[in-house]
């Protein structure tokens, strides 16, 4: 019976044991290396770390630069529009260079002086002709005036040199006065070589929004 008593001990020992039980609030508490936060770690569910590369929305966006239609050009402007603006063009430029020429051989000028003043003049009228028309649009003087360079400059240029080249390959056409049948038929074949080479080039720009494209907002 005596020795049944030690018994007594061994529920002594039993009773400190749950001291080891404390181990069960450390696994309550997450990660025994205290690291508890780790279980958020969960929310990464793409394993390289860049979920957020799924949700650019704006990439998608990119089928907006398929769509930049100003890339691809203008529709080609017609050729009737395109003879239109070079008539403009000529109507202004056939009047500065007659007054020039009749200016020059009123003065007795030689035949570079003159031609010098028939092209400034051709300019001015050419560019005139396109002022007056986006001043009654309700544009200011300075601007009207950019307007009429942006439209005109090019289409002027091209038309002089071809006037004028061809008269200077015309024979006698350089000396000729306007009292003369060679001037004045030698002047009109000028201008119908300028109408012919400025229209594809009028068309070019006009189809690209340049030139004369400017000007029909205001028409």
């Amino acid at each position: 019976m005596e020795r049944h008593d030690v018994q007594p001990g061994h529920e002594h020992h039993q009773s400190t044991r749950p001291e080891h039980t404390g181990r069960s609030e450390q696994t309550a508490q997450g990660d025994p290396t205290g690291h508890p936060g780790q279980a958020g770690h969960t929310s990464h569910a793409d394993p390289t770390g860049h979920p957020g590369h799924t949700g650019h929305p704006g990439h998608a966006g990119d089928a907006g630069h398929t769509g930049h239609s100003g890339h691809t050009g203008h529709a080609p402007a017609s050729w009737a529009m395109a003879a239109q603006a070079t008539l403009h063009c000529l109507t202004g430029c056939a009047i500065g260079e007659i007054l020039g020429m009749a200016i020059g051989t009123a003065l007795a000028w030689h035949n570079v002086p003159t031609m010098i003043l028939a092209i400034v003049l051709a300019f001015v009228f050419g560019y005139s002709l396109t002022m007056r028309g986006v001043l009654r649009a309700g544009l200011d003087m300075r601007t009207a005036l950019r307007v009429a360079l942006a439209a005109d400059t090019v289409s002027i240029a091209v038309m002089e040199l071809a006037d004028n080249g061809t008269i200077l390959v015309f024979p006698g056409a350089m000396d000729a006065t306007l009292s003369d049948a060679l001037f004045w038929l030698s002047l009109a074949l000028s201008f119908v070589v300028a109408f012919a080479v400025t229209t594809p080039v009028n068309r070019w720009m006009i189809g690209r929004g340049k030139g004369h494209a400017v000007v029909h907002q205001y028409h």
